[in-house]
């Protein structure tokens, strides 16, 4: 296997230097929380679309998707065709958000319904930025790391955790310095990075192999695992369950998560915000090409005696391809020297843009939902330094979180990332969703959904984890509740979630009409049609179409492509 070179180490050290301009720029403009949080709200769409591209596309997507690909083919392809969710966020959520004046997702849902709902969108959101963000985005760093130098550090298991934590200290130090408006930027920088380094694997990867219908050849060999839609029957990936959790998880994290939408509330203006999320989804269209493919071609590389990939012990005791060291592996071994350092470059882009704007996400949250309510009279500087507290301290529990995540799930780091996020999502999306079109809803029952919906969500994580650790083999219930398949367990969270929502709604007053207006669909004022009718021009409708025409494409094509 092959190691970085010198000319690699001078790309990778190029790449921190940009990296730094661009942080200290950043950092000269940082006087109140709104810059420091929101930028000023000074960002074109460009670089909204761009850093909504980066955020999402961390290491964990370069990693476990090609460790999916890998394994399973184009299972996950589902969960990277969601560009169709940008648009919706750019169309039909966005607005609201931006109108609102907001600064976080929580703060949005007290004008809807009221304090309460604040606080607990606020803990789930830094619970789940520890079960899923930071835990995970620190365990694909560090696989990455200890596959590109296991030698450097003495051992794989060294070089994990020395670059992974090396990666997030650096990562964390600008985001602190350089706030938001630092996050946004680079971001920018990163997404083009990523992009540009992970096309290679596929170009590089598919010559070595032979070409597209060499790929389709072997992975017909076993086209029920490798096909995009599988059979009811099948343990992981039913059909049904991805069309139920694919949406519902979706529209939580693309419409309603704090991580992603913080990057549309800090554009210049409405119209900006919103061609920023049709520009990001027009990006998301890709990563099926530039990081689930280089998986599935890795593992026809493999069958072909082309490549070395490494193995694990499957469950049955035989050794399995370790997906999530595949993608790393063929950097190593595919590449010449500087573009394996371009490629490295894009592999610490994803793991730092990914922390960085988690680190500004976490302070958002904790700081103006939590802090800001216990101390409404502190000083501005006083709320940036108390954020920075609170990103460490969630870092610190996503670490120690990391030995937990294999018992959740051993199908891959993707796998457990989309299973965990199917029990978090549900209630959020459900309270979004009937916020919005239903003027009935009311603080009662989006405070009953969220509280009940997410204890649910836990109780079945919690389960599951100790099945996974065999710890409750004398129970045939609570394992089967643990082996219940994720996907199903999504569409039956949401259902109750809703259910619940309505329910407590109906029992109680409905919300007076002044405390909606501009906040539901049924009670926007004529000056807020007209703002939004007015933004609107024909570059969104045709960017729209674009994004949409080809998700559908690539579905089709997909869908009968081992035919």
């Amino acid at each position: 296997m092959s190691t970085l070179s010198t000319l690699d180490w001078a790309i990778v050290a190029l790449y921190f230097i940009v990296i730094a301009v661009i942080v200290w720029r950043a950092s000269r403009k940082q006087e109140t929380s709104a810059d420091y949080f929101l930028a000023g709200r000074n960002i074109g769409w460009f670089a909204v679309g761009a850093s909504l591209f980066a955020s999402n596309i961390g290491s964990e997507h370069i990693v476990g998707l090609a460790g999916n690909g890998a394994t399973s083919g184009m299972a996950m392809a589902h969960w990277e065709l969601h560009a169709w969710l940008m648009v919706m966020l750019g169309w039909v959520f966005v607005p609201f958000y931006y109108r609102s004046g907001v600064f976080t997702m929580p703060e949005f849902l007290e004008k809807r319904f009221n304090a309460t709902a604040r606080w607990i969108l606020s803990i789930v959101s830094l619970v789940a930025y520890v079960f899923t963000k930071v835990s995970v985005t620190v365990y694909a760093g560090g696989m990455v790391f200890g596959v590109i130098l296991p030698d450097t550090f003495g051992s794989p298991e060294n070089a994990f955790w020395v670059g992974a934590l090396t990666t997030v200290a650096l990562t964390g130090l600008y985001t602190v310095i350089g706030g938001f408006r630092a996050v946004v930027y680079t971001d920018a920088m990163q997404a083009l990075t990523l992009l540009i380094g992970s096309a290679f694997i596929t170009w590089i990867g598919l010559s070595k192999l032979g070409g597209w219908s060499e790929l389709q050849a072997v992975a017909a060999t076993n086209a029920e695992s490798f096909s995009l839609w599988r059979p009811n029957t099948d343990a992981d990936f039913p059909w049904l369950g991805v069309l139920i959790a694919s949406p519902i998880i979706g529209i939580w994290y693309w419409c309603t998560d704090q991580y992603i939408v913080q990057r549309t509330l800090a554009a210049k203006n409405l119209q900006q915000a919103r061609r920023g999320a049709i520009f990001g989804g027009f990006l998301k269209v890709w990563p099926v090409f530039i990081f689930l493919l280089p998986g599935l071609i890795g593992y026809a590389l493999f069958q072909k005696g082309l490549i070395d990939l490494p193995m694990k012990e499957g469950a049955d005791g035989s050794q399995v391809v370790d997906g999530d060291g595949v993608f790393a592996t063929m950097v190593t071994s595919l590449l010449p020297p500087g573009l394996r350092g371009l490629v490295v470059g894009g592999l610490l882009a994803a793991l730092m843009s990914s922390l960085s704007s988690l680190f500004n996400s976490c302070a958002s949250l904790f700081t103006i939902d939590i802090y800001e309510k216990i101390r409404p009279n502190s000083s501005e500087r006083k709320l940036v330094n108390v954020g920075r507290i609170a990103t460490g301290i969630v870092v610190v529990l996503g670490v120690l979180w990391i030995p937990i995540m294999p018992m959740i799930s051993g199908g891959g780091l993707y796998v457990y990332l989309q299973s965990v996020q199917g029990y978090l999502a549900p209630p959020i999306t459900a309270v979004f969703l009937l916020g919005l079109f239903f003027t009935r809803i009311n603080g009662r029952g989006a405070v009953a959904g969220l509280s009940i919906g997410f204890l649910l969500g836990m109780l079945k994580l919690t389960i599951q984890g100790l099945v996974g650790a065999g710890m409750l083999q004398g129970s045939a219930f609570l394992v089967a509740i643990g082996e219940y398949n994720f996907l199903f367990a999504t569409g039956w969270l949401f259902a109750i979630s809703a259910i619940v929502v309505v329910v407590f709604s109906l029992t109680s007053p409905a919300p007076s009409a002044a405390s909606l207006e501009n906040l539901t669909y049924h009670t926007l004022s004529e000056d807020s049609k007209k703002e939004t009718k007015d933004g609107k021009g024909a570059i969104d409708y045709i960017g729209s179409a674009v994004v949409l025409g080809l998700v559908a494409v690539i579905y089709l094509y997909f869908s009968f492509w081992l035919n």
